[in-house]
């Protein structure tokens, strides 16, 4: 699927910003599941310096000083995707049969056992916490001797189904156990709510950034602007004992899973065709679209405006026929 991403953000302030530091976490990059056809990044007023670097978890990162006043900051991202369809679970059937227990146990410290680097991802982060309270809630899915999949699934399920999707209930540093306390919140939380049951059973996960191609209600147009990033989580899971090559001590390979809690979706790689991932991390702190430290304009507003569709629907919508 060829998809064109326009994301647009603008910090206004009251009063000037005579400098300012920022990073942004806003360009794609290659997956097994999406290739980055084209990618801008516009930054007004022109940065006096600007770099690009890839972080720890393989995502591609901004920086970029201002050092002239001014009020307004206008930040866009211009991406061009090419995506594809989840790939099939692989034929063999252990892995589909690899139960959750025996998951947890890989992970499990052992003298001398090859180190795993989807370890990293079974700790607690600053916004997912490990915690009885996740455990509780997840345990019902994770009967004894459940495939992975069918568990993590469970999880995604019972999540989307018990908890209600609710704009503005939450605000980008509200805790996941008060999300999950509440049992309301936006697809952030979903992710986070997720990643804390499964890293609190002691199976790694990580938090994805990215967009979903939505489509507008029945006879309504498409708007700029009217789409919003979008959030979901992706599980590991190990390469099953007894399949495929292990060479000496080499950790032992395997797949990332991704499951959308706040739809349902889950697929190997990305949940579906119509998502785009950005950037990958152990929660919305590794990832977040754009943080930075400023002098100078004590208050801002922010705006963000989020728009995915085809290049030609896009383009259509920004320079409509004369007079329309």
């Amino acid at each position: 699927m060829d998809l064109r991403v326009l994301h647009t953000t603008t910090y206004r302030y009251q009063g000037s910003v005579d400098l300012a530091q920022h990073m942004v976490h806003l360009s794609p990059v290659d997956t097994p599941t999406q290739t980055v056809r084209s990618h801008t990044l516009t930054i007004s007023p022109e940065p006096a310096a600007r770099s690009q670097t890839t972080d720890a978890f393989g995502n591609l990162r901004t920086f970029f000083s201002l050092q002239a006043p001014h009020e307004v900051l206008t930040v866009t991202a211009d991406s061009r995707v090419d995506t594809r369809a989840p790939a099939p679970l692989p034929d063999d059937p252990a892995w589909q049969t690899q139960t959750w227990e025996a998951v947890r146990d890989h992970f499990r410290y052992r003298a001398r056992a090859p180190y795993d680097p989807a370890s990293e991802f079974l700790f607690a982060s600053p916004h997912v916490p490990r915690d009885d309270a996740f455990t509780a809630f997840a345990r019902p899915a994770f009967e004894n001797g459940l495939p992975m999949l069918s568990a993590v699934r469970a999880l995604m399920e019972r999540i989307h189904s018990g908890l209600t999707y609710e704009t503005a209930s939450t605000e980008v540093n509200t805790p996941a156990l008060v999300a999950l306390a509440q049992g309301k919140g936006v697809c952030q939380d979903f992710a986070h709510i997720m990643t804390g049951c499964l890293r609190s059973l002691g199976l790694p996960a990580r938090y994805v950034s990215g967009y979903l191609l939505t489509q507008p209600p029945p006879g309504q147009p498409r708007l700029i602007g009217a789409d919003a990033s979008h959030a979901w989580v992706s599980v590991y899971v190990p390469l099953p004992p007894g399949t495929g090559a292990q060479a000496g001590d080499e950790p032992a390979l395997g797949a990332w899973f991704d499951f959308d809690p706040t739809n349902n979706r889950c697929g190997w790689g990305s949940p579906g065709e119509d998502y785009v991932t950005l950037a990958t991390g152990r929660d919305f702190a590794d990832v977040s679209p754009m943080r930075g430290v400023i002098q100078g304009g004590a208050r801002h507003t922010l705006d963000v405006a989020v728009t995915v569709a085809p290049p030609y629907e896009l383009e259509a919508l920004q320079n409509p026929p004369a007079g329309r």
